[in-house]
């Protein structure tokens, strides 16, 4: 079977999946959140097994023992939408920070408010991070993990954007410690490509930061680790190519 013809498959099953599934969880809306979330993270393992099984790329997680018990902060460095669905199968009960446009789609929209996701209003300027620094203190009063990634929004592997404050002030607000993750998995599901490949795509958890750096330090150390770990795998995935199975159960 062609490249073209898996990934063809891949993303109908995937979009057209996720719509579906989107409808026939409407009823969870009135049930405990706690069914929804169950639902969801089955439905992310789903896409990883389906997304090794047809494209034959390989996913290894690395330093996934590195996350502390209970609230923290995971800033993500973001390539494509499977670290999404990886982070999702991956950690228990996130609280994604999202843009406020994914909320007023319909029915999924609706979703994300029962997952609780933290919302951003990128144009409403200090009130957006007012709002947003109290839905984060509620995640981490739940002991939820909160899933941020700095640069917001995806960019291609090789390149980097400017590091928005919002994962600064969840920083220094919140006093919670920040795992780094690093990948290159925007070379086997590249941003608006149709073609998946099968390269090897690691998912690293890195070095923890603690809390009560100074600002401008926090951010320094934090975009070295991400963006110089990234760097390195997407190297490491030139030279080892070879699918292996999928790191999520």
């Amino acid at each position: 079977m062609s490249q073209w013809l898996r990934s063809a498959l891949f993303n109908l099953a995937f979009v057209g999946g996720s719509a579906l599934l989107s409808v026939a969880l409407l009823p969870t809306l009135i049930m405990p959140r706690a069914a929804l979330v169950g639902a969801v993270r089955t439905w992310a393992r789903a896409v990883m097994r389906l997304f090794t099984g047809l494209i034959g790329a390989g996913i290894e997680v690395r330093g996934l023992d590195r996350l502390p018990a209970g609230a923290c902060i995971v800033a993500c460095k973001h390539q494509s939408a499977l670290e999404t669905v990886a982070l999702t199968a991956l950690l228990a009960d996130p609280s994604f920070v999202i843009k406020r446009e994914l909320v007023l789609l319909p029915v999924m929209g609706w979703l994300f408010l029962k997952l609780r996701y933290a919302v951003v209003d990128r144009g409403a300027g200090p009130r957006a991070l007012k709002r947003l620094l109290a839905q984060a203190a509620r995640a981490k009063a739940d002991g939820r993990p909160i899933v941020i990634f700095p640069e917001g929004t995806r960019v291609a592997p090789g390149e980097s954007r400017a590091y928005q404050p919002g994962v600064a002030a969840l920083y220094q607000h919140l006093d919670l410690m920040v795992v780094p993750v690093a990948l290159n998995s925007g070379l086997a599901w590249g941003r608006r490509r149709f073609v998946k490949q099968p390269t090897h795509t690691v998912i690293e958890f890195l070095e923890p930061i603690p809390p009560g750096l100074e600002r401008g330090a926090f951010m320094d150390r934090l975009r070295t680790a991400i963006e110089g770990a990234s760097r390195a795998l997407e190297g490491e995935a030139g030279v080892s190519r070879t699918p292996t199975r999928s790191a999520v159960a």
